[in-house]
């Protein structure tokens, strides 16, 4: 069941690694389309999940982390605090300094992305008869070290 976003005639035209930039992207494309909250931003729920993952973080690490502006992180987080998924916390006694923290809603929002992420991911999986569902494997644990070197 192997089969490709692209006609026959247009792959050969193309390299490997721009078919494989296109199809990763793809990919990652639909399965964002899974989402809990469909309200949220793929911002938002980055930073969300990063939330979840790593605790209570000031927004200087967050617009760090997501590579974005001051003001821009700004914006994510008022609308996840607004919709009850994050909170503000102060620092000691500085009001100033802030740490932005997800709620329990915001956790759970967060859990069940993944889970319909994973559940959409598991069907198309499901679809793959042995030997390319092995092949999936292997190309997992081939673009796993590509990362790391």
């Amino acid at each position: 069941m192997t089969t490709s976003p692209f006609p026959a005639s247009a792959r050969s035209g193309l390299s490997l690694s721009t078919e494989l930039r296109t199809t990763t992207m793809r990919l990652s494309r639909r399965i964002r389309q899974e989402r809990a909250v469909d309200e949220l931003s793929d911002p938002q729920l980055t930073v969300l999940a990063y939330l979840t993952r790593n605790g209570a973080t000031s927004p200087t690490a967050l617009a760090d982390f997501e590579h974005v502006s001051p003001p821009s992180m700004s914006r994510t987080i008022n609308g996840l605090v607004a919709r009850g998924f994050a909170r503000r916390s102060p620092v000691g006694d500085d009001g100033r300094r802030l740490l932005i923290e997800a709620t329990e809603a915001g956790r759970d929002v967060v859990e069940e992305t993944r889970r319909r992420r994973d559940a959409w991911l598991d069907g198309r999986l499901a679809e793959l008869d042995g030997d390319d569902l092995a092949t999936v494997r292997r190309a997992v644990e081939i673009l796993g070290s590509m990362m790391h070197s």
